[in-house]
């Protein structure tokens, strides 16, 4: 796909050209390559600059963020002066880190790590897996090649997938304590007045020597229908 100019010439000598956009295709008769015209943008004389440099930005937007800031800054007149060395997604992490910080996690686990030594920042890579869980889903190894290389999360540059293994370890030790001070959080800042809780749980089963004597009991033996 490419923008092509045409040109005629008036009676008074006077040249006139005009913008399309369009494509190759095949003619299916001759099996020649024809120009296919997709759009007409009119004379190339009486067209806004301003209107181009707006639908090529509108097109750059689906490019590699590298490439967009490459196309905007030549636009702009400043391609030789900046060098795209890394585009991170930022915008995601951010709103999850002030909701983060919201809700205090950030507080509430600082007050449990100040009872370990760690030499790795356990609240930041928590953090990272929940972005990660939330914006692109994957495993511990890719959260190691998402954080810093597509991804930005604050105050921590990469991490390495055996320091998340064991943040998780941590997590996992202060479950509790931690769930605990979310729903504190989560009880104040909606004013709740809690009577009844409902807690998921994968599977329910009851461990009796009798069942139910009615067959619409619970407690009946093997797994429910």
């Amino acid at each position: 796909m490419y923008v092509r100019q045409i040109s005629r010439v008036n009676k008074d000598g006077t040249r006139i050209r005009y913008l399309q956009l369009a494509h190759k295709v095949r003619d299916p008769e001759t099996g020649m390559p024809r120009d296919k015209v997709l759009h007409h943008f009119g004379r190339a004389d009486q067209i806004d600059p301003e209107q181009l440099k707006r639908l090529i930005k509108s097109i750059s937007r689906f490019l590699d963020p590298a490439e967009q800031v490459q196309i905007e800054a030549g636009l702009e007149g400043l391609g030789g002066d900046i060098v795209v060395e890394r585009s991170l997604a930022f915008g995601g992490s951010y709103v999850l880190d002030q909701l983060w910080q919201r809700l205090e996690l950030d507080k509430a686990l600082a007050r449990l790590l100040t009872r370990r030594d760690y030499a790795i920042d356990i609240e930041r890579l928590l953090f990272a897996m929940v972005a990660n869980r939330a914006l692109d889903p994957s495993s511990k190894l890719g959260v190691e090649r998402w954080v810093g290389q597509r991804a930005a999360v604050r105050d921590l540059e990469s991490v390495q997938v055996h320091a998340l293994y064991r943040a998780m370890d941590f997590l996992a030790e202060h479950g509790e304590a931690i769930q605990k001070a979310v729903y504190q959080q989560m009880a104040s800042h909606l004013n709740l007045e809690v009577d009844l809780l409902f807690f998921d749980t994968t599977t329910t089963y009851f461990e009796t020597e009798e069942a139910d004597p009615d067959a619409e009991g619970l407690r009946q033996y093997g797994r429910p229908s």
